[in-house]
């Protein structure tokens, strides 16, 4: 479509609930005015005779949310590693399924995994891709994001097969600088994908590999995103000479964290690093609780993720219920430890786990003056919620209900940079049933390989 008549389109949704997670404050009943892919105005009361008018009455709307670490080439291995500690995951996983993957089941898998996603009303993911051995595969998982039309950050990581004799093993071998510039040019004009790196971080790396790593991230502008935890680090001193060279800053993000002392810790986010957990994965599988908590006491916070749909659910809301209840429990504890008593109030609101969904996804990404809140200026990525659904009715705080109450059920509608991606319960645009038919033939093929 020509970029004249895109700009021309708008879409006012009228009569919502608007939690804006932006300064302006929430409307207990307004319009949001849509010009093209941006949101043009939000305000009580809207006038815009050209534009489509969609009723809102009834309706929550929200920021789309993000999800800021998901592997999701897993897709087609649902549910399998449900019972598994990391260690199985590790073994069974990586050094097991992983091994077969062809690319035409990263593409399959991260075209349903994106489709979920915003399903889910999940708008922006973040697609930590680290089972690629090949420069098709590459092409193959991100073919899939853009398809999908999800709103995407591909984390171009590395496979980690267990090392056969004779072979380099992959904590030694530095990042593939060179195939990451060769898909930063492919991606050259798309709007919705950025390239950013999945590197190994010193926990799993030799120090060598991390000091590479580390460097072409940082010569290249990119994103570096790495686990850290999970048995010892390959590197001990590894941070300490990476901030020591200079590497480390904003553009760091730590998946997990469990690893970090707390000294560690408070360095970090004095340097502006970002953290990305996953409660619900990382207490299923083993990693330990959640660094939420150690991060508000330094007056910072997490961004969310699923991680694994081999493990768990891809919706996002339920990460935002997961990480506050764990929270809340680890604080309820403690204070009853320390006075004997229950504690008089919550130490974690319903609106704080929504940012963490929201904000803290937009901040990680450094995609905060574009995504993660509801503003004049902002991308036009949103959620509407069926709040006069069953399970939401009666609304008496409307944070609370979408934290609390909300289910995959109640996502109505879910735009991406102005355009519908679903519509009254239904992904528009989409056949899933061959995709769905393609998913489950991978699936069976790579687990009978693997003899699973």
């Amino acid at each position: 479509m020509p970029a004249a008549s895109f700009a021309a389109q708008r879409t006012l949704i009228k009569g919502a609930t608007i939690i804006t997670m932006d300064a302006q404050g929430d409307l207990p009943q307004g319009d949001i005015l849509v010009t093209g892919d941006t949101l043009t105005e939000i305000a009580p009361c809207i006038q815009a005779d050209d534009a489509q008018v969609v009723d809102a009455a009834g309706y929550i709307v929200i920021p789309g949310l993000i999800n800021a670490h998901m592997h999701t080439w897993q897709t087609a291995l649902r549910g399998l590693a449900a019972n598994w500690t990391l260690l199985e995951y590790f073994q069974k996983m990586h050094a097991g399924l992983a091994t077969v993957f062809e690319p035409q089941d990263l593409y399959i898998a991260t075209l349903v995994g994106a489709l979920n996603q915003i399903n889910c009303g999940t708008t922006t993911l973040a697609d930590w891709c680290h089972n690629n051995p090949t420069p098709a595969h590459n092409d193959a998982a991100i073919a899939g994001l853009r398809e999908s039309g999800i709103r995407a950050a591909f984390f171009h990581g590395t496979a980690k097969p267990d090392p056969k004799p004779g072979q380099t093993p992959f904590w030694e071998v530095p990042h593939p600088r060179a195939e990451i510039e060769r898909l930063l040019k492919a991606q050259q004009g798309h709007t919705l994908l950025s390239v950013q790196a999945a590197v190994l971080g010193p926990h799993y790396s030799t120090l060598d590999v991390a000091m590479h790593d580390f460097a072409m991230a940082k010569d290249l502008g990119l994103i570096a995103s790495m686990h850290q935890g999970g048995g010892p680090a390959r590197t001990p001193d590894g941070w300490e000479k990476l901030e020591a060279a200079g590497l480390l800053g904003e553009h760091i993000n730590i998946v997990h964290g469990h690893a970090l002392n707390d000294e560690q810790l408070k360095r970090f986010c004095a340097l502006g690093m970002s953290f990305s957990a996953a409660a619900e994965n990382e207490m299923t599988q083993g990693h330990g609780h959640p660094i939420t908590g150690r991060l508000r006491l330094l007056g910072k916070a997490p961004s969310l993720g699923v991680d694994l749909e081999s493990v768990i659910s891809g919706d996002m809301l339920t990460q935002a219920r997961v990480a506050l209840g764990m929270q809340r429990s680890l604080d309820n504890f403690e204070y009853r430890t320390a006075h004997g008593s229950i504690p008089p109030t919550s130490t974690v609101t319903t609106r704080e786990a929504l940012s963490w969904v929201t904000i803290e996804g937009a901040r990680m990404l450094k995609r905060s003056h574009r995504i993660g809140s509801l503003a004049a200026g902002k991308q036009a990525d949103l959620v509407m919620i069926r709040a006069s659904d069953l399970n939401m009715q009666p609304v008496h705080d409307a944070v609370n209900s979408v934290v609390m109450q909300t289910s995959l059920a109640n996502i109505d509608s879910v735009m991406v940079a102005g355009n519908w991606k679903k519509r009254g319960g239904q992904l528009q645009g989409v056949d899933l049933l061959p995709h769905l038919a393609a998913l489950r033939v991978s699936g069976q093929k790579i687990t009978k390989a693997m003899m699973l």
